[in-house]
């Protein structure tokens, strides 16, 4: 496990708005279980793997209007300078990548809640972001995926049956890597790159697993938001230039999508995809 420390919240409220701070805690559904975590665990207890099954697509929310009117408006992000990844036997492990410039990267996991009205608030939005998907919820609707992909999304693998995986055997952990990356692909027609594991649980045997299933690094989270707040990590109540922000598919996914950008925008800083950061070795 890594070192737990006590971590201060900062409200981001969905409409936009900078609430008060409440006590210290972290994004309650999905407690980072890796060793480089940096938040203190819920109240609730350790994560569990979560189901696979893919919920049938919501209705439109009366309300969306509101947030599309209180989305940020971005400048274009500056021309990447991508982080060179080591070479070796495992992949390597991001928590932020290491830039100097002022760009930040909004990630989304798991993919059960498939809201009608995300699609058009990420148009809006006009962003780009990474999509860690579950396989097999994935290819159950990928028709609302490849929407996401449209309006700036990339997806990368978040395993088969997202299990906790630090501890389990390489066999294990290279069928759940491997078997997502072969089904994503065959579903969307795209190449995988990235791996993320399930609550941020992982060990060098991943990251080993993640090597040799030909993906090319693996990322946790600097910032995480849930029900509208954005949770950091640090004593630093700003999202740094490198952040990597961590949100989920979840019937609050207008109001997280929200507070992340609002908290983005505030720091200064432009949205930027992570894919287009990283260079790959020969």
């Amino acid at each position: 496990m890594l070192h737990k420390v006590t971590m201060l919240v900062v409200c981001v409220f969905a409409i936009g708005m900078v609430g008060g701070c409440g006590s210290p805690t972290v994004d309650p559904g999905h407690t980072p279980a890796s060793s480089h975590a940096t938040s203190t665990p819920s109240a609730t207890g350790s994560a569990k793997p979560t189901p696979v099954a893919a919920s049938s697509p919501l209705p439109p929310d009366p309300t969306l209007a509101p947030y599309l009117a209180r989305l940020p408006h971005f400048g274009p992000p500056p021309t990447p300078q991508p982080v060179t990844l080591p070479t070796g036997p495992k992949a390597p492990m991001y928590h932020r990548l290491p830039v100097n410039q002022p760009v930040a990267f909004l990630t989304m996991d798991d993919g059960q809640t498939q809201l009608s009205d995300a699609i058009p608030l990420m148009r809006a939005a006009h962003i780009p972001f990474t999509m860690f998907l579950i396989a097999p919820v994935a290819a159950r609707n990928p028709g609302f995926f490849r929407g996401m992909e449209a309006a700036g999304g990339v997806i990368e693998d978040h395993t088969i049956t997202h299990p906790e995986m630090k501890g389990k055997s390489y066999q294990f952990q290279h069928r759940e890597v491997c078997d997502a990356r072969t089904s994503l692909e065959h579903t969307f027609g795209k190449t995988m790159t990235f791996f993320r594991p399930p609550y941020g649980d992982y060990d060098t045997t991943t990251l080993r697993a993640v090597h040799d299933c030909g993906l090319r690094a693996a990322f946790d989270w600097s910032e995480t938001v849930n029900n509208g707040v954005v949770y950091y990590q640090t004593s630093t109540h700003r999202i740094q230039p490198g952040d990597i922000i961590l949100m989920h598919f979840r019937p609050a996914f207008l109001a997280d999508v929200t507070a992340a950008l609002t908290a983005i925008h505030n720091s200064g800083l432009t949205p930027a995809l992570l894919e287009n950061y990283v260079s790959f070795q020969p």
